[in-house]
């Protein structure tokens, strides 16, 4: 696993996108993450420093996989640039049928109430 600057992760997320358009795909996980091991979030928390956490973003296509933390500062940046990349290669998916939604079923229920009323002799 390659843990890559933001632009360039960027940039490779896009190939690997490129190349599973005919056949394949491309998990994408991201994570909440110290990139400190436990023995020392343990002792930065018991001298009561804050710890900074960051976003571990993995991207794979079963061949290669690559990753990026992103921290707090560069996270709106981040956002952005990695939805317009989701917006553009994301043409592969169908859309949802809707059924079609019937007409008020009150009015339905007004006249079979209408034709029940008769009186037995």
């Amino acid at each position: 696993m390659v843990l890559l600057q933001l632009d360039p992760f960027l940039n490779e997320l896009t190939s690997m996108f490129e190349r599973s358009t005919e056949k394949g795909s491309v998990w994408v996980t991201l994570k909440r993450s110290s990139l400190k091991s436990k023995v020392q979030r343990n002792k930065l928390t018991t001298a009561g420093e804050a710890i900074d956490y960051r976003c571990l973003i993995r991207a794979t296509d079963a061949k290669k996989t690559i990753s990026t933390s992103v921290g707090s500062k560069d996270h709106q940046r981040f956002q952005a640039s990695y939805a317009t990349i989701l917006k553009a290669h994301m043409t592969a998916l169908k859309k949802r049928e809707r059924k079609e939604k019937k007409k008020s079923t009150q009015s339905d229920k007004k006249e079979d109430g209408s034709n029940k009323k008769t009186k037995r002799v």
